[in-house]
């Protein structure tokens, strides 16, 4: 089945084996709600480590029966975060969600050298999925919140974790646009020569399991009728399922811009860790929070 609305990835995780989360600082309201919603549809089981009195708290203000998670008491979200990895780590949970922690702490804890979540080797990337109400499909778009500049490898890495997110959504043959200033091949614009290799790499099979197109202004890669104008022929331009921003501002900002302005919806998770690991914005809403509990659990089937 190809996933084209978030709902779906519900329905996608509900005949598999339910896996255990486990919420880093999981002391605030979006957070406990979703994780309570994600149990109560029989999707996963759920660990909630904080500070109890809050997590009660919270619980009782929105008649929520915290018998249904397994709570573990910290008195800080970075003995939180720590605790929380620390449990992946010893197998008592498939896959890790951000509460109401900053991305640094929580970022510092799967990064730790020695108790973290990291082979060596591995580069960690966020991924994001949006539902936009402009547009036909599903939009798979990276990085947004991790690599400020990632380089040629970086760039390399994210690109796969695109197409392997797609592929768990159903999308065969994913069309992936690598998102530059310009659609020509301009050597002194690092996002132009490296989205032209990316580009380049693919069709020669050094990246498999997509169609991927470098590189293209965002408005080929969302508008077929713009690709026309500019004579720029291109079986992903207007019809894109990923996107690679070149740098952590583009992509940022079309994130907030797809909250905000369009109000869209969205599921993020980071990829490169040995178990997925939920990253949504702190502001972002509960039914966000929900589908990226439901992504992360499809993708903590194969750990790394």
């Amino acid at each position: 089945m190809q996933v084209t609305r978030l709902e779906q990835i519900l329905d996608l995780i509900k005949p598999l084996p339910r896996k255990t989360l486990v919420a880093a600082w999981g002391v605030d309201p979006h957070t406990i709600c979703a994780v309570y919603q994600a149990i109560s549809m029989d999707l996963i089981e759920g660990i909630l480590v904080g500070d109890k009195k809050q997590i009660y708290q919270v619980c009782e203000n929105e008649q929520i029966d915290p018998s249904r998670f397994k709570i573990v008491h910290s008195d800080t979200d970075t003995e939180a975060a720590a605790k929380a990895v620390e449990m992946i780590n010893a197998g008592e949970g498939d896959f890790l969600m951000k509460g109401l922690l900053s991305t640094d702490r929580y970022m510092k804890a799967i990064l730790h050298k020695e108790k973290g979540l990291m082979d060596k080797g591995a580069i960690l990337s966020h991924v994001t999925v949006a539902e936009i109400l402009t547009y036909p499909k599903l939009l798979i778009f990276g990085d947004v919140a991790i690599i400020p500049l990632p380089d040629l490898n970086q760039k390399i890495a994210i690109t796969n974790y695109l197409i392997k997110v797609a592929h768990y959504l159903g999308i065969e043959n994913p069309k992936v646009g690598i998102q530059a200033a310009s659609e020509q091949v301009l050597p002194k614009i690092p996002s132009c020569a490296e989205g032209a290799m990316i580009a380049k790499m693919a069709q020669r099979g050094q990246i498999k399991g997509a169609i991927v197109e470098g590189p293209l202004g965002l408005d080929l890669i969302v508008d077929k009728e713009s690709a026309q104008i500019k004579k720029v022929q291109s079986e992903v331009c207007g019809d894109a399922d990923c996107i690679l921003f070149p740098n952590i501002e583009a992509g940022n900002t079309f994130y907030k811009s797809v909250v905000k302005l369009m109000k869209g919806e969205l599921c993020a998770i980071v990829m490169g860790a040995r178990v997925p690991c939920v990253l949504t914005s702190r502001g972002d809403s509960e039914m966000s929070k929900l589908y990226s509990i439901a992504l992360a659990s499809l993708l903590s089937g194969e750990k790394k």
